[in-house]
């Protein structure tokens, strides 16, 4: 990929609702090729199926770590940042939501692609305003320009879960929060739709479906709401505001804050933001300052991003880990923190037979990469180390491929649709890790066949998963009940109906029985 300097390099910056991403779709679309990488693999997906309807399934390629759509003749490249080819030659390249370079995990993949990506006649960085002073710091010949929000945001205060406005939001920041905040929907409102970051792109466009439809009126989601994922969205509720970010609890940032919020009002409607009122006053609360500061859209600047050696020396195994513990030598930069694929591969260098193997820079770029294969499951450092282990013993060994049999066992103990929601989001979980491995290039003898096959189950346990959550969070007689009431302004005319039986139901749904005179409700 070309990265001469005299190639224009335009950083677009501001907050949520600027249509840069907008911007960036129009931009690659008129080159001959292009790519842009993204923080999440729901977004590259959202953004794929939009170029191909411009541009042609046979024109158009998906590249994240678990999914691989590449036609032989493919020009335009969605990717995630991690997935970003950057050894091809593209005309236009972007990276979008930049500022992660800040991120503590994936900070340092960011800033690597921040300095390394370059299109051949075009480079677009897309970010928040708060990055302008590192644009000018690591890319002095960058073109800046400012993007304003095209709509309004404005602060709503506190609002009981029973008063929130239809077409809500309300963001939490652990599963658990999430699936209780939804279960108090279901009871008071009829239900709602989640979104999680856990989530199969195809689960969470199940989800996000209903709430577009308008089936619920209600979605709960963690914050990987605030990644660029567009929905029609009048009010964003914080059920907290601290959240757990791989270290430590801790308070957001206000730049975080406002990414989320961000989300409630698109194009030229405007959105409101609050928090959600919890009993005993306990809730999270916005200070003034950021109240003032997420409306005004005025956050402060970044003084630093992480960084790691993208290019590291693959002479040997203490010459990779030397470079990937190596300091940055500019002084906006700093070292990140060890990211799990350096700390097995560090557990993994302690080895003797890791040791004897990983000799000669073929053998040693294979056990980095297979270093690189995500925790899925979080399971932590050690245990995940042990699967890294087995991967390149099985790699390092023989003809260089796993074998078929621990694949297809691993992958028939996951095929099954029975369980709950944790079970079955826990099961997905482990499909993205063999989905993974099936897309590395030279791992299994038949990788297509794998691969596809892999594909087949997160589908069959996405639609699975779609299907647990609506029965788990959406009482559809209740959220008639409400869309019924407020259709017409609260009067209680609504369509009910007493059978012979005296099954009552409301629109179609069953909702209770009369005997004599008294109403029996069902259970829910």
């Amino acid at each position: 990929m070309s990265s001469l300097a005299t190639q224009p390099v335009v950083a677009v910056l501001g907050p949520t609702n600027t249509g840069k991403t907008h911007l960036a779709i129009e931009r690659m679309c008129g080159h001959s090729s292009g790519m842009i990488g993204f923080p999440l693999r729901l977004l590259a997906r959202e953004v794929y199926d939009r170029v191909v309807a411009i541009k042609g399934k046979e024109r158009v390629a998906l590249i994240t770590g678990e999914e691989k759509l590449l036609p032989p003749h493919a020009q335009y490249y969605l990717t995630t940042a991690e997935s970003m080819p950057l050894d091809r030659d593209f005309a236009f390249v972007a990276l979008d939501e930049a500022q992660l370079a800040t991120d503590p995990e994936r900070g340092h993949v960011f800033t690597d692609r921040l300095l390394r990506a370059r299109g051949r006649e075009e480079t677009m960085l897309l970010g928040s305003e708060a990055l302008r002073p590192m644009v000018r710091a690591l890319v002095p010949r960058a073109e800046i320009i400012g993007r304003p929000r095209f709509s309004t945001l404005t602060y709503a205060g506190a609002t009981k879960l029973s008063r929130l406005p239809p077409r809500s939001v309300i963001v939490a920041f652990s599963a658990e929060e999430v699936y209780a905040v939804a279960e108090m929907l279901r009871r008071l409102r009829g239900g709602a739709a989640v979104v999680m970051g856990a989530l199969s792109p195809r689960t969470r466009n199940a989800q996000v479906a209903m709430f577009q439809a308008g089936e619920v009126d209600y979605l709960v989601a963690t914050d990987a709401i605030g990644m660029g994922l567009n929905m029609d969205v009048n009010h964003v509720a914080f059920a907290s505001l601290r959240k757990f970010d791989g270290r430590r609890s801790r308070r957001l940032t206000i730049s975080e804050m406002a990414q989320i919020a961000g989300r409630a009002g698109r194009h030229q409607r405007d959105g409101t933001f609050g928090t959600l009122a919890l009993e005993g006053g306990s809730g999270a609360r916005f200070e003034d300052e950021e109240v003032d500061a997420i409306e005004a859209h005025v956050f402060p600047s970044i003084d630093h991003l992480y960084w790691r050696e993208g290019q590291p020396s693959l002479v040997s195994l203490d010459a990779l880990i030397g470079d990937l513990e190596r300091r940055p030598d500019r002084q906006v930069l700093r070292a990140a923190p060890q990211a799990i694929d350096l700390a097995v591969l560090k557990r993994l260098a302690e080895e003797d037979w890791v040791r004897d193997r990983a000799k000669g820079i073929p053998m040693i770029a294979r056990l980095w990469a297979a270093c690189g294969l995500p925790d899925f499951r979080k399971t932590g450092p050690e245990p995940h180390s042990r699967l890294v282990a087995r991967v390149f013993r099985h790699l390092s060994e023989g003809e260089g491929h796993l074998p078929v049999s621990w694949f297809a066992d691993e992958l028939a103990r996951l095929d099954s649709v029975q369980g709950d929601v944790e079970t079955l989001a826990d099961r997905i979980a482990g499909v993205r890790t063999w989905a993974y491995i099936a897309h590395r290039d030279g791992w299994l003898a038949d990788a297509a066949t794998w691969a596809e096959r892999t594909r087949m189950l997160e589908e069959k346990l996405s639609d699975a998963l779609h299907q647990r959550l609506t029965q788990r969070f959406v009482d559809r007689r209740t959220s008639v009940l409400m869309r019924d009431l407020g259709a017409k302004g609260g009067e209680l005319a609504l369509p009910v109906k007493v059978d012979d039986e005296g099954i009552v139901t409301v629109d179609g749904e069953p909702i209770g029985r009369l005997i004599g005179f008294r109403f029996k409700a069902d259970h829910l």
